[in-house]
């Protein structure tokens, strides 16, 4: 795959462990990565950053995002159109 997608619930502004894990597991070189989260009230914090700082490889990252519990697909449509990675 040109692009990952990792999603994954935010606990206390940070990915659990295993997303961390994963990412230090495999060499993403040449790869886009692209991170969203869900939940009920915590924010990204720095998130995006641990998880490049650990990820193996030279990706290219992507803009994330936080999506609220009750996302629409409208939000959903509109972050993967600014990210350039809309449904052709």
């Amino acid at each position: 795959y040109d692009t990952v997608l990792i999603g994954f619930p935010i606990w206390w502004y940070t990915a659990p462990r295993i997303i961390e894990t994963f990412l230090e597991s495999y060499d993403f070189s040449g790869k886009q990565i692209a991170v969203f989260a869900t939940s009920g009230g915590s924010g990204l914090g720095g998130t995006e950053a641990d998880l490049q700082a650990v990820c193996k490889g030279s990706a290219k990252w992507l803009p994330g995002r936080l999506l609220p519990g009750r996302v629409r697909e409208a939000e959903v449509a509109a972050w993967l159109s600014e990210i350039n990675l809309e449904k052709k």
